[in-house]
């Protein structure tokens, strides 16, 4: 797959690393998210966040751009203020506000908890742009079909609200009934009929849902299942490859390696070659996506 009349690499990206097998999609993004929520050691948190940041621009493009200034920095900023503020403990006294002690620990631990926090959303944006419905239906389909089928259906129907939400608002517009107009009162009638409408359609619209899956025999023991993915040579190799690193930093965690004492006093290990390997290894599984879309395009230029 190459870039069509100036088509950019960031589509790229994420065709090759989606069309890998969905199991393999699916450890990878429970590994990094969870790695990104336990792991509270300033280097792994600012690899996370990179890493993080890299893949959702990768894959999103500009609208992870504004996603990241609109939202996550001014989280992020937010977060390291109000920290210190709330929690006294620590051991290195800054300064007082109000007679409350600012300590470091505190600071650091507040830029700390909030740059896990925006990592974690970060990673959550590429699995959902990721691991569409139908991938999660091929996973959990036959262990867990109501499961499954839920969950598929609530990811599907976030864009289709975005989509109907607006159909419907500009129909009431038309009309006169927008919520954007008039006074509180009005506009709050308006925006209520709209949000009544669209209750109305996701009900519908599911139930339909139900009795077309229930007419085509989902969920039933002998029911035979089409599936367009296939465990293939490729997807054998970046298995090798992710547990490769996995196997790695989960033995660099089990060895301490990203253990941190913030309070009362900072404590942390001191950087030993066996740390920047666990380092170099986390790294790597960050950016996965990345190495994966550059191995296709190595691939692709060396077969032409």
């Amino acid at each position: 797959m190459r870039p069509i009349n100036g088509i950019g690499t960031i589509i790229l990206i994420e065709n090759y690393f989606g069309r890998l097998h969905p199991a393999i999609l699916f450890i990878y993004f429970t590994s990094v998210i969870l790695f990104s929520m336990f792991f509270m050691h300033p280097v792994f948190l600012a690899i996370s966040l990179l890493g993080g940041f890299a893949c959702s621009f990768a894959f999103n493009s500009k609208k992870a751009l504004r996603f990241s200034l609109k939202f996550l920095l001014p989280l992020i900023l937010t977060m390291s203020i109000v920290n210190p503020l709330l929690n006294h403990a620590g051991a290195t006294i800054l300064l007082y506000v109000n007679d409350n002690p600012i300590t470091m620990e505190a600071c650091v631990y507040g830029i700390a908890a909030a740059c896990m926090f925006a990592s974690v959303l970060l990673w959550f944006s590429c699995s959902n742009t990721v691991m569409t419905s139908d991938k999660i239906t091929y996973l959990f389909g036959r262990a867990a079909p109501s499961l499954s089928l839920m969950f598929s259906m609530v990811l599907r129907f976030v864009p289709r609200f975005k989509a109907q939400i607006r159909v419907i608002g500009n129909a009431q517009k038309g009309i006169g009934r927008s919520a954007d107009t008039g006074n509180i009162i009005t506009r709050a009638k308006n925006g209520i009929k709209i949000l009544s409408m669209l209750t109305t359609w996701a009900l519908e619209n599911g139930i339909t849902t139900a009795d077309s899956m229930r007419a085509r025999g989902y969920g039933l023991s002998d029911r035979t299942n089409f599936s367009r993915y296939r465990f293939d040579k490729m997807d054998k190799l970046v298995l090798i490859l992710l547990f490769v690193l996995l196997v790695v930093v989960i033995y660099g965690s089990v060895s301490g390696e990203n253990n941190i004492r913030y309070f009362p006093s900072l404590s942390v290990r001191p950087v030993t070659p066996f740390s920047a390997l666990i380092y170099t290894a986390y790294f790597l599984l960050c950016v996965f996506p990345l190495l994966i879309h550059a191995g296709f395009e190595v691939k692709y230029h060396g077969n032409h």
